[in-house]
């Protein structure tokens, strides 16, 4: 029980799995930290991190009947077409935003903005089963094959016509990947880029991704317990991860950003997001992590542009597995952000922004 309660944390399961491992490391770090006040100097100390405006909400259904929190928002008025073009007016580029594990849409929260900003294209967002507010399988576990299936499902519903760029962060890209290799005629067609950003095409195990051996110590035994443990203990591990929020917060500073003083503001957005995601979700989601295989899927995103965004501080998907993914698609471009951890798209905004927008530009008809 305790096994499966230290691994329920934080930026994912593995980070919440890390806890047990290094709680004593951190434990003279909490009289240092008042987590509730962000801290003077904080950039973001006024930046209302959440909720955003929409021009559209709607739930969308997968086939295993999980209901999806989606959220559209269209591009402003009046700036799609140069007054000297003759014929149909060209259908608007859609961005869709695909988020990582124990996180939600707002994962996305300056890129939105930004983008919103900027006004000449059309975002959809949505919440991935399991998360944020969208619905949660009632038995079983989450697998890619479902997540793929789940995106298909939101542009079916959301983006009738017209290009698409699909942009995912850690188990979001890796739902892009899967949905490559299950839909592979998408790519080239409808889907026409991606933007991978902080994430992995290979097995997190085998590649001896960048965390402390604890995840594997403690992610392995968790996962035969899953569906007896989480129906038994499910709200009593959810206690104990509320109880311990203080170190909650400190694990997701220490291995979700890369700066030695990220704004307290961003490390408490993501610590809610993380603590906001249900324990049964955490563990349902633990194996398909962990048997994470996709590149055979890369190929397909071999007719399409291609941006691989990391931070070069990453611990949860280092850098060289951005590499190695360049290395099969040696079209893509890398961006590594100097100082970023995982959270590079909330830590670094602004060079996430403009490689983004760099991109858009290039994809765009």
């Amino acid at each position: 029980m305790a096994r499966v309660a230290r691994a329920a944390g934080l930026v994912g399961a593995i980070v919440g799995a890390a806890a047990a491992g290094v709680a004593a490391g951190v434990a003279a770090e909490r009289a240092l930290v008042k987590r509730a006040r962000p801290g003077a100097g904080d950039p973001y100390e006024h930046e209302r991190l959440g909720s955003q405006p929409y021009d559209e909400s709607l739930t969308v259904t997968t086939a295993d009947g999980v209901e999806l929190y989606v959220e559209i928002v269209d591009p402003a008025d009046g700036v799609d077409v140069h007054p000297d073009f003759v014929g149909p007016v060209p259908p608007d580029t859609t961005v869709v935003f695909v988020h990582g594990f124990c996180l939600d849409m707002g994962t996305y929260f300056f890129q939105r903005k930004f983008l919103t900003e900027r006004g000449d294209v059309r975002m959809v967002f949505y919440d991935q089963p399991g998360h944020g507010r969208s619905g949660r399988i009632t038995h079983g576990e989450y697998t890619l094959a479902q997540l793929a299936e789940a995106l298909d499902r939101v542009i079916e519903e959301t983006v009738p016509d017209g290009p698409i760029v699909l942009v995912g962060h850690s188990m979001g890209g890796m739902t892009i990947m899967a949905m490559a290799e299950r839909y592979p005629e998408h790519f080239g067609e409808r889907v026409v880029g991606a933007v991978l950003v902080s994430t992995s095409a290979g097995r997190l195990e085998a590649t001896r991704i960048g965390l402390p051996e604890i995840v594997g110590r403690v992610g392995r035994p968790v996962l035969p317990l899953v569906d007896s443990a989480t129906r038994l203990t499910g709200s009593m591990v959810d206690r104990a991860r509320f109880a311990s929020s203080r170190l909650a917060w400190l694990l997701t500073r220490r291995y979700g950003f890369g700066t030695p003083r990220p704004s307290r503001s961003l490390v408490s957005f993501v610590e809610r997001m993380n603590s906001r995601t249900p324990t049964e979700t955490v563990a349902r989601y633990l194996r398909t992590l962990y048997t994470h295989a996709r590149y055979p899927a890369l190929d397909a995103l071999r007719s399409i542009p291609v941006l691989v965004i990391c931070g070069t501080n990453d611990q949860i998907t280092p850098l060289a597995l951005s590499e190695e993914i360049c290395r099969r698609l040696p079209d893509a471009e890398l961006i590594a952000v100097p100082d970023s951890g995982h959270v590079v798209l909330l830590e670094h905004s602004e060079a996430v922004n403009e490689a983004l927008d760099r991109f858009l530009e290039k994809v765009q008809p």
